[in-house]
């Protein structure tokens, strides 16, 4: 994980501090940046699993009661701390009547 130090200078004139202005100073490092970029897939997945859950009215445990799973497993992939196989995947997707893509570009 990388630390990041928000300059004092710059916490001294905000009141309040958002999450755009903190990504917005911490994608200036350029390590952070890297990382950030890295973790696009990670995000969308767990983006997209989420929102088609929740679309679907399903919480994460009956979702995990489906798969002969935990919720635990779920909540790992879903705040990106898993990396979840292919055929998990595949059997997510079908439990959630959603189509699995995937793609290069």
């Amino acid at each position: 994980m990388i630390s990041y130090k928000i300059s004092s200078e710059y916490m001294k004139n905000k009141l309040i501090y958002t999450f755009e202005e903190d990504l917005k100073e911490r994608l200036k490092n350029p390590e952070f940046k890297k990382a950030w970029e890295e973790s696009e897939p990670e995000y969308q997945l767990a983006r997209q699993m989420i929102k088609k859950r929740l679309k679907n009215k399903i919480s994460q445990r009956t979702l995990a009661k489906k798969l002969k799973t935990t919720q635990a497993v779920i909540s790992r992939i879903e705040t990106m701390s898993a990396n979840p196989s292919l055929s998990l995947m595949k059997r997510i997707a079908k439990s959630l009547d959603a189509k699995l893509v995937l793609q290069f570009k």
